[in-house]
């Protein structure tokens, strides 16, 4: 089931170097909530680096910032995504905070993720992927024939990966709304607080390579 809308959306973002500019970071700090990627070179947080980070505001404005290689830091983008103010959303939010934490020095708060609350919310499915959950509760089918990319040949993307890029925040906003009157109805919310409180810790304990350690 293809949204007739998709094709002209996939248009409408735009594409910075390095880090947001002064001027569009003020407009997403203005945001009650903004969605957040990443595409990486890998899943390996020490051996495979971040190459992009998106954006997205609920006015539908998304942001593709390019990183560069050997990139330690990036201001703008640090300054929004630690202000307290403003809610982070993700799917998967622990790879992504992961990386932002081990590449460029930001450590990301508040958060709240889309998987995590499909986890606690859909407890009807096994299938809690970025497109089966836009599939399901935003009626679109997601194109992810660019999943697997060179993502770290930044200047020379092609349209289809950053069109890509830019449709992974595009709906997580609104799955954000109805995911949590799921989880209210079925009494369920606070649990899912906790849990995207607990991400940083889950965080500190990847990235120094600790595994199970909740296990007997």
């Amino acid at each position: 089931m293809t949204n007739p809308l998709l094709e002209k959306e996939l248009t409408d973002f735009q594409v910075c170097d390095r880090d947001l500019p002064d001027a569009i970071c003020r407009e997403y700090q203005k945001a009650e909530a903004i969605a957040v990627d990443t595409e990486t070179m890998g899943l390996i947080y020490q051996r495979d680096r971040l190459c992009l980070v998106q954006l997205c505001d609920p006015q539908g404005r998304v942001t593709v910032v390019r990183i560069e290689k050997r990139q330690v830091e990036a201001p703008n983008l640090k300054r929004l995504l630690e202000d307290p103010n403003v809610l982070k959303v993700f799917h998967f939010a622990r790879f992504d905070l992961a990386m932002l934490r081990e590449n460029i020095n930001i450590k990301v708060a508040p958060i709240f993720c889309t998987k995590i609350a499909s986890k606690l919310a859909r407890t009807y499915s096994s299938r809690h992927g970025l497109k089966e959950l836009v599939l399901e509760l935003e009626q679109v089918e997601l194109d992810k024939g660019a999943q697997s990319s060179d993502w770290g040949n930044a200047t020379n993307l092609s349209n289809e990966q950053l069109r890509y890029a830019a449709n992974d925040v595009r709906y997580l906003l609104s799955l954000r709304h109805k995911l949590i009157s799921i989880l209210q109805r079925e009494d369920r919310w606070e649990l899912a607080q906790e849990c995207f409180k607990a991400l940083p810790v889950m965080v500190d304990l990847d990235l120094l390579h600790y595994k199970d350690i909740f296990e007997h």
